[in-house]
């Protein structure tokens, strides 16, 4: 019994570890990668957990994900060598490869499943996040990440639900996110052209209104002089 239930625990274990998500966070921010390790360790709210490997900078993620590793993380044990990579988390700002970077790399790897990428950053700005959505990166999330962005992670994970189910979510919400951002631009662009239009608007009034001016101030100079002019006639 002792043995039979010992065995039961390995293999649930076994299952628990390859349902989890594995998640490879790259940030050059001790304090950063660690918030996002517990954060993910810790959370309960969904069927399966996180496996979180971290590292500090792009070129250590790509020796795991590049032409060698190929999506694998690298271990001693053999059993590591068999986990695949679900997700990569990596921030923006980074010294020598970026985060633009990384993601870029990332899709260049010739795999028949692509790894879907998702860039942190903490700042809010529409270029960038349009400009990563357009390399490829399935989700742009702000820092410092919560509870609720979480589960954006599991979505577009390569997790072990059916992968049509998890190919079609991820599709649908990369393309409705594609089109955020060029939407927001397109509406600043639009704002900011109807700004410029008023302000023209008003200068050619401002102008028209002096031109008016100017035009009212010279026909009485006129008059004045044509006056002047007949009085030193008479006289």
């Amino acid at each position: 019994m002792g043995a039979g239930g010992e065995g039961d625990a390995a293999a649930a274990a076994a299952a628990a570890a390859a349902a989890a998500v594995r998640v490879l966070v790259v940030d050059d921010s001790p304090v950063d990668r660690k918030v996002v390790e517990l954060l993910l360790r810790n959370h309960k709210g969904g069927a399966a957990p996180f496996h979180v490997t971290v590292v500090d900078s792009g070129k250590k993620a790509m020796e795991l994900l590049g032409p060698k590793g190929q999506g694998r993380l690298d271990s001693s044990s053999a059993d590591a060598n068999e986990l695949t990579v679900d997700i990569v988390l990596t921030d923006y700002c980074m010294p020598e490869m970026t985060g633009y970077d990384l993601l870029k790399a990332i899709k260049a790897l010739s795999s028949p499943n692509p790894i879907p990428v998702v860039v942190m950053s903490s700042e809010n700005e529409p270029q960038r996040i349009s400009r990563c959505l357009t390399a490829g990166a399935e989700d742009f999330i702000l820092k410092p990440l919560k509870s609720k962005d979480v589960q954006r992670l599991r979505n577009c994970s390569n997790s072990a639900k059916p992968k049509d189910t998890d190919d079609a979510q991820c599709k649908s919400l990369s393309s409705r996110r594609k089109m955020m951002p060029s939407d927001q631009i397109a509406k600043k662009a639009t704002s900011e052209q109807r700004s410029q239009i008023t302000k023209v608007a008003m200068v050619l009034n401002a102008s028209s209104i002096e031109l008016s001016h100017y035009f009212q101030f010279l026909f009485k100079f006129i008059l004045l002089a044509y006056a002047v002019l007949c009085l030193g006639m008479r006289s």
